[in-house]
Protein backbone atom coordinates (compact mmCIF):
# COMPACT_ATOMS: atom_id res chain seq x y z
CA UNK A 1 0.00 0.00 0.00
CA UNK A 2 1.25 3.12 -0.83
CA UNK A 3 2.05 6.18 1.91
CA UNK A 4 -0.79 8.38 0.38
CA UNK A 5 -3.19 6.04 0.45
CA UNK A 6 -2.24 4.44 3.89
CA UNK A 7 -2.95 8.42 5.21
CA UNK A 8 -5.77 8.90 3.36
CA UNK A 9 -7.04 5.38 4.79
CA UNK A 10 -6.16 6.99 8.68
CA UNK A 11 -7.19 10.16 8.06
CA UNK A 12 -10.86 8.78 6.48
CA UNK A 13 -11.65 6.87 9.44
CA UNK A 14 -10.80 9.74 11.79
CA UNK A 15 -13.08 11.76 10.09
CA UNK A 16 -16.04 9.35 10.05
CA UNK A 17 -15.30 8.98 14.46
CA UNK A 18 -15.31 12.39 14.33
CA UNK A 19 -18.54 12.54 12.54
CA UNK A 20 -20.66 9.69 13.96
CA UNK A 21 -19.58 11.49 17.69
CA UNK A 22 -20.73 14.98 17.14
CA UNK A 23 -23.97 12.96 15.54
CA UNK A 24 -24.33 11.04 18.71
CA UNK A 25 -24.19 15.08 20.92
CA UNK A 26 -26.89 16.09 18.87
CA UNK A 27 -28.96 13.32 18.87
CA UNK A 28 -28.37 13.50 22.85
CA UNK A 29 -29.20 17.28 22.60
CA UNK A 30 -32.01 16.91 20.62
CA UNK A 31 -33.90 14.72 23.18
CA UNK A 32 -33.31 17.59 25.61
CA UNK A 33 -33.36 20.24 23.25
CA UNK A 34 -34.97 22.37 25.60
CA UNK A 35 -32.19 21.65 28.63
CA UNK A 36 -29.15 21.81 26.23
CA UNK A 37 -30.49 25.65 24.87
CA UNK A 38 -30.98 26.53 28.59
CA UNK A 39 -27.42 25.68 29.20
CA UNK A 40 -25.85 27.06 26.16
CA UNK A 41 -27.70 30.64 26.75
CA UNK A 42 -26.47 30.29 30.30
CA UNK A 43 -23.06 29.94 29.51
CA UNK A 44 -23.06 32.51 26.55
CA UNK A 45 -24.61 34.80 29.12
CA UNK A 46 -21.69 33.84 31.55
CA UNK A 47 -18.97 34.10 28.84
CA UNK A 48 -20.57 38.22 28.07
CA UNK A 49 -21.10 39.14 31.76
CA UNK A 50 -17.73 37.19 33.02
CA UNK A 51 -15.46 40.41 33.13
CA UNK A 52 -17.74 42.58 34.23
CA UNK A 53 -18.85 40.76 37.08
CA UNK A 54 -15.03 40.32 38.02
CA UNK A 55 -14.61 43.87 38.27
CA UNK A 56 -17.47 45.21 39.63
CA UNK A 57 -16.56 41.90 42.35
CA UNK A 58 -13.09 43.87 43.56
CA UNK A 59 -15.48 46.86 44.96
CA UNK A 60 -18.67 44.94 46.37
CA UNK A 61 -19.36 41.13 46.89
CA UNK A 62 -19.62 38.24 44.55
CA UNK A 63 -23.59 38.43 44.98
CA UNK A 64 -24.02 41.80 44.27
CA UNK A 65 -22.00 41.93 41.72
CA UNK A 66 -23.85 39.15 39.85
CA UNK A 67 -27.45 40.60 40.50
CA UNK A 68 -25.84 44.58 38.78
CA UNK A 69 -24.33 42.85 36.00
CA UNK A 70 -27.36 40.75 34.85
CA UNK A 71 -30.54 43.22 36.14
CA UNK A 72 -28.94 45.61 33.92
CA UNK A 73 -27.68 43.92 31.14
CA UNK A 74 -31.53 42.32 30.86
CA UNK A 75 -32.63 46.68 31.51
CA UNK A 76 -30.70 47.12 28.19
CA UNK A 77 -31.96 44.71 26.20
CA UNK A 78 -35.60 45.61 27.64
CA UNK A 79 -34.83 49.10 26.68
CA UNK A 80 -33.25 47.45 22.91
CA UNK A 81 -37.12 45.93 22.52
CA UNK A 82 -38.70 48.70 23.47
CA UNK A 83 -37.09 51.07 21.39
CA UNK A 84 -38.21 48.29 18.06
CA UNK A 85 -41.55 48.14 19.17
CA UNK A 86 -42.01 52.15 19.33
CA UNK A 87 -40.50 52.38 16.04
CA UNK A 88 -42.49 49.55 14.19
CA UNK A 89 -45.84 50.92 16.02
CA UNK A 90 -44.83 54.29 14.41
CA UNK A 91 -44.20 53.53 11.39
CA UNK A 92 -47.28 51.30 10.89
CA UNK A 93 -49.48 53.37 9.12
CA UNK A 94 -46.77 54.77 6.57
CA UNK A 95 -45.88 51.11 5.86
CA UNK A 96 -49.47 49.83 5.10
CA UNK A 97 -49.34 52.97 2.80
CA UNK A 98 -46.27 52.03 0.97
CA UNK A 99 -46.40 48.29 1.32
CA UNK A 100 -49.84 48.99 -1.10
CA UNK A 101 -48.51 50.82 -3.55
CA UNK A 102 -45.14 49.14 -3.92
CA UNK A 103 -47.33 45.87 -4.43
CA UNK A 104 -48.98 47.53 -7.07
CA UNK A 105 -45.57 48.89 -8.51
CA UNK A 106 -44.19 45.48 -8.45
CA UNK A 107 -47.35 44.06 -9.98
CA UNK A 108 -47.24 46.77 -13.09
CA UNK A 109 -43.15 45.83 -12.80
CA UNK A 110 -44.02 41.96 -13.55
CA UNK A 111 -46.45 43.05 -16.47
CA UNK A 112 -43.55 44.86 -18.33
CA UNK A 113 -40.86 43.14 -20.67
CA UNK A 114 -39.34 41.12 -20.15
CA UNK A 115 -41.75 39.22 -17.69
CA UNK A 116 -45.04 40.25 -19.89
CA UNK A 117 -47.08 38.58 -16.62
CA UNK A 118 -50.91 38.66 -17.34
CA UNK A 119 -52.58 40.97 -15.02
CA UNK A 120 -55.64 38.09 -14.79
CA UNK A 121 -52.62 35.70 -13.47
CA UNK A 122 -52.10 38.13 -10.50
CA UNK A 123 -55.41 39.01 -9.78
CA UNK A 124 -56.55 35.09 -10.14
CA UNK A 125 -53.05 34.59 -7.39
CA UNK A 126 -54.77 37.04 -5.12
CA UNK A 127 -58.20 35.59 -5.27
CA UNK A 128 -56.25 31.90 -4.80
CA UNK A 129 -54.92 33.32 -1.75
CA UNK A 130 -57.82 34.95 0.05
CA UNK A 131 -59.94 31.45 -1.02
CA UNK A 132 -56.87 29.44 0.77
CA UNK A 133 -56.67 31.41 3.84
CA UNK A 134 -60.67 31.45 3.93
CA UNK A 135 -60.43 27.68 3.84
CA UNK A 136 -58.14 26.89 6.07
CA UNK A 137 -59.04 29.49 8.33
CA UNK A 138 -59.01 26.58 11.63
CA UNK A 139 -55.96 25.64 10.57
CA UNK A 140 -54.05 28.66 10.91
CA UNK A 141 -55.83 29.16 14.65
CA UNK A 142 -54.63 25.79 15.75
CA UNK A 143 -51.69 26.98 14.09
CA UNK A 144 -51.35 30.30 16.03
CA UNK A 145 -52.72 28.57 19.44
CA UNK A 146 -49.36 25.84 19.40
CA UNK A 147 -47.20 29.12 18.56
CA UNK A 148 -48.69 30.65 22.02
CA UNK A 149 -48.05 27.27 23.57
CA UNK A 150 -44.26 27.49 22.01
CA UNK A 151 -43.55 30.82 23.61
CA UNK A 152 -44.67 29.88 27.08
CA UNK A 153 -41.92 26.75 26.00
CA UNK A 154 -39.39 29.48 24.75
CA UNK A 155 -40.42 31.84 28.04
CA UNK A 156 -39.53 28.95 30.23
CA UNK A 157 -35.93 28.03 28.60
CA UNK A 158 -34.86 31.78 28.97
CA UNK A 159 -36.04 31.57 32.96
CA UNK A 160 -33.85 28.26 33.02
CA UNK A 161 -31.15 29.81 31.01
CA UNK A 162 -31.22 33.05 33.75
CA UNK A 163 -30.86 30.96 36.47
CA UNK A 164 -28.04 29.05 35.08
CA UNK A 165 -26.09 31.86 34.59
CA UNK A 166 -26.72 33.19 37.98
CA UNK A 167 -24.67 30.21 39.51
CA UNK A 168 -22.42 30.15 36.59
CA UNK A 169 -21.37 33.71 37.40
CA UNK A 170 -21.34 33.17 41.19
CA UNK A 171 -19.44 30.03 41.39
CA UNK A 172 -18.83 28.23 38.45
CA UNK A 173 -15.22 27.72 38.90
CA UNK A 174 -15.88 25.33 42.33
CA UNK A 175 -18.72 23.61 39.98
CA UNK A 176 -16.13 22.56 37.50
CA UNK A 177 -13.74 21.64 40.37
CA UNK A 178 -16.10 19.61 41.85
CA UNK A 179 -16.95 18.26 38.39
CA UNK A 180 -12.96 17.20 38.32
CA UNK A 181 -12.57 15.80 41.74
CA UNK A 182 -15.59 13.44 40.65
CA UNK A 183 -13.49 11.56 37.78
CA UNK A 184 -11.00 9.58 38.43
CA UNK A 185 -7.69 10.44 39.54
CA UNK A 186 -6.04 9.68 36.42
CA UNK A 187 -7.91 11.74 34.11
CA UNK A 188 -8.62 14.70 36.43
CA UNK A 189 -5.67 16.72 35.10
CA UNK A 190 -6.48 16.13 31.49
CA UNK A 191 -10.44 17.37 31.85
CA UNK A 192 -9.43 20.59 34.01
CA UNK A 193 -6.76 21.01 31.01
CA UNK A 194 -9.76 20.29 28.32
CA UNK A 195 -11.84 22.44 30.00
CA UNK A 196 -10.10 25.40 30.69
CA UNK A 197 -8.96 25.37 26.65
CA UNK A 198 -12.30 24.66 25.55
CA UNK A 199 -14.05 27.80 28.31
CA UNK A 200 -11.49 29.99 26.75
CA UNK A 201 -12.48 28.87 22.85
CA UNK A 202 -16.22 29.77 24.09
CA UNK A 203 -15.58 33.05 25.48
CA UNK A 204 -13.39 34.20 23.05
CA UNK A 205 -16.03 32.94 20.16
CA UNK A 206 -18.89 34.18 22.25
CA UNK A 207 -17.04 37.88 22.03
CA UNK A 208 -16.41 37.63 19.04
CA UNK A 209 -19.35 36.64 17.28
CA UNK A 210 -21.20 39.23 19.38
CA UNK A 211 -18.51 41.98 17.80
CA UNK A 212 -19.47 40.70 14.33
CA UNK A 213 -23.11 40.75 14.79
CA UNK A 214 -23.02 44.32 15.85
CA UNK A 215 -20.53 45.79 13.41
CA UNK A 216 -22.64 44.21 11.07
CA UNK A 217 -26.41 45.62 12.51
CA UNK A 218 -24.71 48.68 12.45
CA UNK A 219 -23.79 48.73 9.13
CA UNK A 220 -26.92 47.39 7.90
CA UNK A 221 -28.96 49.76 9.96
CA UNK A 222 -26.89 53.01 8.73
CA UNK A 223 -27.19 51.51 4.68
CA UNK A 224 -31.14 51.29 5.17
CA UNK A 225 -31.82 54.20 6.68
CA UNK A 226 -29.57 56.39 3.57
CA UNK A 227 -31.99 54.06 1.46
CA UNK A 228 -34.95 55.55 2.97
CA UNK A 229 -35.84 51.82 3.42
CA UNK A 230 -38.22 51.66 6.43
CA UNK A 231 -37.97 49.38 9.07
CA UNK A 232 -34.30 49.82 9.18
CA UNK A 233 -33.67 49.56 13.36
CA UNK A 234 -36.06 45.81 12.95
CA UNK A 235 -34.05 44.90 10.10
CA UNK A 236 -30.50 45.84 11.66
CA UNK A 237 -31.60 43.75 15.20
CA UNK A 238 -32.62 40.86 12.48
CA UNK A 239 -29.19 40.92 11.36
CA UNK A 240 -27.59 41.19 14.90
CA UNK A 241 -29.36 38.11 15.49
CA UNK A 242 -28.66 36.43 11.88
CA UNK A 243 -25.48 36.59 12.32
CA UNK A 244 -24.82 34.27 14.99
CA UNK A 245 -25.34 31.61 11.98
CA UNK A 246 -21.88 31.38 10.44
CA UNK A 247 -22.34 32.08 6.92
CA UNK A 248 -26.11 32.01 5.74
CA UNK A 249 -27.54 34.00 8.84
CA UNK A 250 -26.75 37.35 7.21
CA UNK A 251 -27.53 37.23 3.42
CA UNK A 252 -31.13 35.43 4.90
CA UNK A 253 -31.56 38.64 7.07
CA UNK A 254 -30.63 40.99 4.32
CA UNK A 255 -32.77 38.55 1.85
CA UNK A 256 -35.66 39.84 4.02
CA UNK A 257 -34.50 43.54 3.96
CA UNK A 258 -34.28 43.34 0.19
CA UNK A 259 -38.12 41.96 0.11
CA UNK A 260 -39.38 44.92 2.22
CA UNK A 261 -37.08 47.58 -0.22
CA UNK A 262 -38.90 45.73 -3.03
CA UNK A 263 -42.15 46.17 -1.59
CA UNK A 264 -41.97 49.74 -0.38
CA UNK A 265 -38.39 51.48 -2.66
CA UNK A 266 -39.28 49.61 -5.89
CA UNK A 267 -36.64 47.36 -7.59
CA UNK A 268 -33.73 50.07 -8.01
CA UNK A 269 -33.11 49.99 -4.01
CA UNK A 270 -33.60 46.39 -3.80
CA UNK A 271 -31.09 45.42 -6.26
CA UNK A 272 -28.79 48.17 -4.08
CA UNK A 273 -29.92 46.34 -1.23
CA UNK A 274 -28.58 42.87 -2.95
CA UNK A 275 -25.36 44.66 -3.45
CA UNK A 276 -25.47 45.47 0.01
CA UNK A 277 -25.50 41.69 1.00
CA UNK A 278 -22.53 41.15 -0.88
CA UNK A 279 -20.51 43.75 0.25
CA UNK A 280 -21.57 43.12 4.47
CA UNK A 281 -20.31 39.29 3.19
CA UNK A 282 -16.91 39.98 2.12
CA UNK A 283 -16.32 42.78 4.67
CA UNK A 284 -17.30 39.86 7.69
CA UNK A 285 -15.40 37.26 5.49
CA UNK A 286 -11.87 39.14 4.96
CA UNK A 287 -11.64 41.85 7.48
CA UNK A 288 -14.05 41.05 10.78
CA UNK A 289 -13.39 37.05 11.24
CA UNK A 290 -9.24 37.00 10.20
CA UNK A 291 -9.20 40.16 12.70
CA UNK A 292 -11.79 39.52 15.72
CA UNK A 293 -12.31 35.41 15.51
CA UNK A 294 -8.72 34.30 14.57
CA UNK A 295 -7.21 34.17 17.83
CA UNK A 296 -10.11 32.03 19.63
CA UNK A 297 -11.19 30.07 17.06
CA UNK A 298 -9.21 28.69 13.92
CA UNK A 299 -11.38 26.64 11.90
CA UNK A 300 -11.48 25.96 8.08
CA UNK A 301 -13.75 27.54 6.61
CA UNK A 302 -15.06 24.13 5.08
CA UNK A 303 -15.16 22.66 8.34
CA UNK A 304 -17.81 25.67 9.57
CA UNK A 305 -19.61 25.05 6.61
CA UNK A 306 -19.82 22.17 7.26
CA UNK A 307 -20.67 22.00 10.74
CA UNK A 308 -23.36 24.62 10.16
CA UNK A 309 -25.19 22.53 7.44
CA UNK A 310 -24.56 19.21 9.97
CA UNK A 311 -25.88 21.07 12.84
CA UNK A 312 -29.34 21.95 11.37
CA UNK A 313 -30.26 18.96 10.00
CA UNK A 314 -29.37 17.53 13.07
CA UNK A 315 -31.35 20.36 15.73
CA UNK A 316 -32.80 22.76 13.01
CA UNK A 317 -31.38 26.51 14.11
CA UNK A 318 -30.44 25.98 16.91
CA UNK A 319 -28.57 23.29 15.56
CA UNK A 320 -26.72 26.06 13.50
CA UNK A 321 -26.47 28.03 15.88
CA UNK A 322 -24.58 25.76 18.27
CA UNK A 323 -22.24 23.92 15.79
CA UNK A 324 -19.69 26.33 15.50
CA UNK A 325 -18.94 27.17 19.27
CA UNK A 326 -19.41 22.72 19.76
CA UNK A 327 -16.80 21.69 17.32
CA UNK A 328 -14.25 25.04 18.16
CA UNK A 329 -14.48 23.18 22.05
CA UNK A 330 -13.58 20.31 20.77
CA UNK A 331 -10.70 21.38 18.65
CA UNK A 332 -9.29 23.36 21.32
CA UNK A 333 -9.65 20.73 23.88
CA UNK A 334 -8.24 17.98 21.62
CA UNK A 335 -5.07 20.41 20.84
CA UNK A 336 -4.36 21.20 24.14
CA UNK A 337 -4.10 17.24 25.16
CA UNK A 338 -2.36 16.95 22.33
CA UNK A 339 0.16 19.50 23.07
CA UNK A 340 0.56 17.89 26.81
CA UNK A 341 1.23 14.48 25.53
CA UNK A 342 4.56 15.27 24.48
CA UNK A 343 5.69 16.71 28.04
CA UNK A 344 4.58 14.03 29.72
CA UNK A 345 6.41 11.37 27.61
CA UNK A 346 9.54 13.72 27.61
CA UNK A 347 11.51 11.87 30.54
CA UNK A 348 11.18 8.43 29.11
CA UNK A 349 13.03 9.63 26.07
CA UNK A 350 15.46 11.59 28.10
CA UNK A 351 15.52 8.07 30.41
CA UNK A 352 16.50 6.01 27.06
CA UNK A 353 18.92 8.15 25.26
CA UNK A 354 21.04 8.51 28.59
CA UNK A 355 21.18 4.82 29.46
CA UNK A 356 22.53 4.13 25.32
CA UNK A 357 25.68 6.95 26.47
CA UNK A 358 29.22 5.53 27.41
CA UNK A 359 29.37 4.43 31.28
CA UNK A 360 32.16 6.63 32.51
CA UNK A 361 30.08 9.71 31.34
CA UNK A 362 27.99 9.41 34.60
CA UNK A 363 25.22 9.07 33.43
CA UNK A 364 21.96 12.04 34.96
CA UNK A 365 19.58 9.76 36.28
CA UNK A 366 19.46 7.91 39.41
CA UNK A 367 19.20 4.23 38.13
CA UNK A 368 22.56 4.97 35.94
CA UNK A 369 23.68 6.57 39.32
CA UNK A 370 22.84 3.97 41.54
CA UNK A 371 24.81 1.16 38.98
CA UNK A 372 27.46 3.33 39.04
CA UNK A 373 27.80 3.35 43.12
CA UNK A 374 27.63 -0.52 43.04
CA UNK A 375 30.49 -0.78 40.36
CA UNK A 376 32.50 1.71 42.93
CA UNK A 377 31.54 -0.08 45.58
CA UNK A 378 32.54 -3.40 44.11
CA UNK A 379 35.84 -2.08 42.85
CA UNK A 380 37.57 -1.68 46.36
CA UNK A 381 36.33 -5.25 47.58
CA UNK A 382 37.37 -6.97 44.79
Amino acid sequence: MSPALRAAAAYSWRVLVVGALVYAVFSILGRFHEIAVAVFLGLVVTAMLRPMTDLLARRMPRAIAVAVSLLGSIVVLLGVLAFVGETVAGERAVLQEEFGAGIGRIEHWLEQPPFRLNPEALTDLQSRIGQFLSSHRSTLISTALSGAGRLVQVLTVLALALFCSIFFLQSGDRQWNWFCSQLPAGARDRVALAGRAGWRTFTGYTHGIVLVAATNAILVGVALFALGVPLAVPLALLEFFAAFIPLIGSPIALAVAAVVALASEGPVIAAVVVALIVIIGQIEGHLLHPLVMSWAVRLHPVVVALSVVGGAIAAGVVGAVVAVPLVSVLWAARQALRGEQPKTQQPRTRTKRKKKGPAGDGPADEAGNASGMSKARATPEG
